[in-house]
């Protein structure tokens, strides 16, 4: 019986792959630049690569699991097909409307991005549910007639969201209109809001559903060319797919709902850092994922990873569970550039994969983060599977910010790489100084291609004295997606004071709890490997009055937990709201607004047989590295893979291996812990 395990994650520059079989622990790792007019290329022969590599069977592999930017990279490119949308009248332009937000609050020229859907492509129908699930207004044939002749002259549109008014508390209105367009229109994508967003709050249920509709025939499309290929290479390996809200679902939920796949990839990042710092015995970390094209950081306490139910993508407002991220155009891969001000700007804009940075020689020349760092002898000559960095191109590119600015190449550098590392600082404040969390008493955690030889940097801007490298952080979401499990998750709103009768609530969660039972229930393509199913169970709650609540967990367990006394939730959203708002007031009058159900299939894990080598450290080569305070000085450059347990280096040194560079600085000191994590700490002032 097989029993290897195969993570892929796609980013905007390499495509990363972590093999593990689950007999031994037996651990691949494989690297390849990403393939942006069609990732699948990338991961096709990435995998044979690998395969080749490790002598992996195709009949050998159980499980393949994904991380995509497929519905990323079409939301921020506006990639997609003409979309239509089907409404109540009245509401038809509800997408402009919106929260009358403004992108840019001191900027009066700047207007929110256009609409998914063009107005002309916007069909009212006469209908109206009513607050309390009544039908106010029916739907009538007729009117479900109009709506078909209507869509009729718009041959171009080949995705529709179906959005009527209280559908999260009846949904026939817009069952019976999507039945009646999939008959019509057989090879019409129909997405409808009481399945994607069953929740209040119409805008954002809206805009979540138009964009899954907008996603959902690239998505799929592309799912359907990587199941079929994935099946002809290892035919018994069941494929899933990472969600945004940190857990892996099948191929055929991700081509439903592509929506729920708009963070896949930094998701999994976040529950690859969780499993490696957990082996390291530190659960309060701030992870910093450094890629290519954008650094995403997230706030893991106490082992668990933090989720969000409301972001914005591109723009666009998304309301679905997601781990709780922030991202920041600030990658390897960023180019530095002069504003208009004179002043030096580093990113959004980003070399990519193509052409990539000015000293991969694929034929870009401008100026990135990545040529800053070959200028300051940070990065060595030769990459991943011996790619080799040309240090001349990175040279000139890098003269055209320091000529302009009177200043020395090594300066320049410099003041690229800190405008870089003061952006992903910014990103962690979000996360951490906004939420009430002071980062200095949380561990740094860097992964990604680039996130050794920056994390001194943001650390030592955020005062943070303790950072922990893992194993592989070139290649951790990739491992992310080998550690995660199967996960679905359920939703009702039920508004309902916590002082009056909670049998409604009791309700919904044994409701929820149901559907949950039958899917745990289902055997899952690899269920010999699954070994527990659980139920997690969160009321949304908030001061009456309030505009946004708070999640609070009543627990885990096989079946849905019961509900527990009111004073004991009650205390539970106290402790929430003193956390998020530094205050909380226990006399005020509490509401549930929303019920949830986390459902889990839990796969077996096997620890990772990590090589441990012997001796003392000794360097590989010593190489000029410039730095602030000395400019060039004769660093030690040492293979991680010779470093044993308890090895000790004071910086500065550089430490290299085959997907990433981490960067020691002086003043701080790096040791090997027993789960072969390299932990690096600042010297006592």
């Amino acid at each position: 019986m097989g029993d290897w395990v195969i993570g892929v994650d796609v980013g905007g520059t390499f495509t990363d792959f972590s093999a593990r079989r689950l007999s031994t622990g037996q651990s691949v790792l494989h690297k390849r630049p990403s393939t942006p007019h069609d990732p699948s290329e990338a991961i096709l022969n990435g995998l044979r690569e690998l395969q080749d590599k490790a002598g992996i069977d195709g009949e050998d592999i159980v499980r393949f699991a994904h991380g995509t930017t497929v519905a990323t990279n079409a939301l921020l490119q506006r990639k997609g097909p003409k979309t239509g949308l089907v409404t109540t009248k009245g509401f038809r332009d509800l997408l402009e409307i919106g929260r009358q937000v403004r992108p840019a609050i001191y900027d009066l020229q700047t207007d929110a991005p256009p609409p998914l859907v063009e107005r002309e492509h916007r069909l009212e129908v006469c209908e109206r549910i009513g607050p309390r699930g009544e039908a106010i207004v029916a739907l009538t044939e007729a009117e479900i007639d109009a709506i078909i002749a209507e869509l009729g002259p718009m041959s171009d549109v080949e995705s529709l969201a179906v959005c009527l008014i209280f559908s999260f508390l009846n949904p026939e209105h817009e069952e019976r209109i999507a039945a009646a367009l999939r008959r019509a229109y057989p090879d019409l994508y129909v997405s409808i809001s009481s399945e994607v967003h069953p929740e209040f709050r119409e805008y954002e249920r809206f805009s979540t559903t138009v964009i899954n509709a907008f996603l959902q025939p690239e998505v799929s499309r592309y799912m359907d060319r990587l199941s079929a290929a994935i099946q002809k290479t290892a035919p018994k390996a069941a494929l899933g797919i990472f969600q945004s809200a940190g857990g892996l679902m099948s191929i055929e939920l991700a081509s439903r709902f592509p929506v729920r796949t708009a963070l896949s990839g930094p998701a999994a990042g976040a529950v690859g850092a969780a499993a490696a710092a957990a082996m390291s015995g530190i659960e309060d970390i701030i992870t910093l994922d450094i890629g290519g094209t954008s650094t995403d950081v997230a706030l893991i306490q106490g082992g668990k990873v933090g989720t969000s139910n409301l972001r914005d993508i591109a723009g666009f407002r998304i309301r679905l569970p997601t781990v709780d991220i922030h991202t920041v155009g600030a990658g390897g891969g960023s180019i530095a550039h002069l504003g208009a001000d004179g002043l030096l700007k580093v990113g959004p804009m980003s070399a990519g994969a193509v052409p990539g940075p000015a000293c991969y020689a694929r034929g870009g020349d401008k100026p990135t983060v990545s040529d800053a760092n070959v200028v300051l002898g940070r990065l060595p000559a030769r990459l991943a599977d011996g790619f080799r960095i040309d240090a001349d191109l990175a040279r000139a590119a890098v003269a055209r910010i320091s000529e302009p600015l009177g200043v020395s190449l090594e300066k320049a550098a410099h003041g690229i790489v800190s405008v870089a590392a003061s952006n992903m600082a910014r990103a962690i404040r979000a996360v951490s100084i906004e939420k009430g969390q002071d980062p200095r008493d949380y561990t740094l955690m860097c992964f990604g291609g680039a996130g050794g030889l920056h994390a001194a940097d943001v650390a030592e801007i955020l005062a943070m004295r303790r950072i922990l490298v893992p194993r592989a952080p070139g290649i951790l979401c990739a491992e992310g997606l080998i550690v995660s499990d199967l996960q679905e998750n359920y939703v009702t709103t039920c508004r309902c004071p916590l002082d009056g009768d909670l049998a409604v609530i009791a309700e919904a969660i044994g409701r929820l709890g149901a559907q949950a039972e039958e899917w745990l229930a289902a055997d899952a393509e690899d269920a010999a490997h699954v070994v527990s199913r659980s139920q997690t169970v969160i009321l949304d709650l908030r001061y009456i009055g309030q505009n946004y609540e708070l999640p609070v967990e009543l627990g885990t367990s096989r079946h849905a937990p019961a509900l527990p006394p009111v004073e004991e939730l009650k205390q539970a959203f106290f402790r929430q709201h003193e956390a998020a708002y530094g205050h909380c007031n226990p006399d005020a009058p509490v509401e549930v607004v929303n019920v949830r159900i986390r459902a889990t299939m839990e796969f077996a894990k096997q620890a990772v047989d990590a090589a441990r080598p012997a001796g003392e450290a000794k360097p590989a080569a010593t190489e000029q590295i410039w730095f602030e305070q000395t400019g060039f000085v004769p660093t030690p450059v040492y293979a991680r893979d010779g470093l044993a347990e308890g090895v000790g280096i004071i910086g500065p040194a550089l430490i290299t291996q085959f997907d990433t560079t981490t960067l020691v600085p002086p003043g701080w000191t790096l040791r090997i812990d027993g789960a072969m994590n390299m932990i690096m700490e600042r010297n006592d002032d």
